[in-house]
């Protein structure tokens, strides 16, 4: 009742304001109304009762839209809790473990607590990373050999536990007070992959697994993620780059996006979606560089990433692009994206509200990668 009420008396207003200005209206159109609103106001504007009406007026108006406001936050539905953190305990068998798995757990035992994967995806190492988490929120991705058991485990959320008193805050200086000088390299067959970490990362040989602790530059270079990979597993991959395919492309693209997503969780930002189209952009872009051997926002047609999007029609209203090179791995390239300044900007900006991932491999088997962010 009170909101009909105040629809009326606007009706009211705008009829007596045409019966009065609606023949100055019809002959000067709304210049002519207006100067003649004005002349009339500034003669009688210090009346009494002009004022009185001109204060009931403003009242009605405010009333209007307050209405209008408690009806918008009555229909707005409340926010859902963030899933519970699973209790963490002690590992048992291992220096390190994640959401409570271990490397040489078996795959049953720990989905009996974690329910079915969201997604599998193939990784560098020739198998598929199995991606845990509920809408983001405990993630943890898990690798499985041909028997079922855990082969390798990765997070970028408080979820691991380690003999040794790391933690998620652990400082890297903490880290390598109590593990030690890192690796420096790997052995492969007979050559030595150099490991080029600018401090960003360290990896050690622990229990027969080599295990990767990444760290926030940005946050006083503490504990951002961990990856685990059995020797057997690691002893798997003879090379620094994987064999490409198209499986492994989509497995990267969709790994990079969930680990978007998951470190967007952290920050109390809301998930992006996947944006099909402009994964066609994305692509386009990481094969032209990778067919040219250029890295570049900017094409060789002198395109920026919003001309492209442009010219594949995908319409927005603000957009960003992600590039990386040379990483092995979507792990190692998010990483290195969230200790770059800008990049990790994009990353967490709040207005975002799609993601598309593209990668190409260059006849080296280097990969490119591509990310463009997109709010419509």
């Amino acid at each position: 009742m009170p909101k009909l009420r105040n629809i009326i008396v606007l009706l009211l207003i705008a009829g007596t304001l045409w019966h009065f200005y609606g023949e100055d209206f019809q002959d000067s159109g709304f210049t002519g109304v207006y100067e003649e609103i004005r002349t009339d106001v500034n003669e009688i504007r210090q009346h009494p009762n002009v004022i009185a009406v001109l204060n009931t007026i403003n009242q009605e108006i405010q009333s209007f839209i307050g209405t209008i406001t408690e009806d918008k936050k009555d229909n707005e539905q409340p926010s859902q809790p963030d899933p519970e953190k699973p209790p963490l305990e002690a590992p048992e068998d291992q220096s390190f473990s994640i959401h409570n798995a271990e490397i040489g757990d078996e795959r049953s035992e720990l989905e009996q607590h974690t329910g079915a994967p969201e997604r599998s995806s193939m990784n560098e190492y020739g198998v598929e990373w199995m991606t845990y988490h509920d809408n983001y929120h405990n993630f943890f991705m898990a690798a499985y050999d041909e028997q079922d058991k855990v082969t390798g485990l990765y997070t970028n959320q408080d979820l691991l536990s380690s003999t040794d008193g790391i933690t998620y805050d652990s400082t890297r200086e903490s880290v390598l007070s109590v593990l030690g000088e890192p690796l420096q390299s790997i052995r492969k067959g007979f050559i030595n992959i150099q490991i080029q970490a600018n401090e960003e990362y360290d990896t050690f040989h622990i229990d027969n697994n080599y295990v990767t602790i990444f760290y926030d530059k940005h946050e006083n270079s503490t504990v951002t993620a961990i990856q685990i990979i059995s020797g057997e597993l690691e002893n798997q991959k003879d090379a620094y780059y994987p064999e490409p395919s198209e499986a492994l492309n989509e497995g990267l693209e969709y790994q990079l996006f969930d680990l978007t997503n998951a470190v967007r969780v952290n920050h109390g930002l809301s998930v992006l979606d996947w944006n099909e189209p402009l994964r066609e952009t994305a692509q386009d872009h990481s094969s032209d560089m990778a067919e040219n051997n250029y890295f570049s926002h900017t094409n060789l047609e002198g395109q920026s990433p919003f001309d492209r999007m442009a010219e594949d029609d995908i319409v927005f209203r603000t957009a960003g692009e992600n590039l990386a090179a040379g990483q092995p791995s979507s792990i190692f390239a998010h990483e290195g994206l969230m200790n770059s300044l800008g990049h990790r900007e994009n990353i967490l900006k709040e207005g975002y509200e799609t993601l598309a991932v593209g990668v190409s491999f260059d006849s080296d088997s280097r990969p490119y990668y591509t990310e463009n962010f997109l709010t419509k």
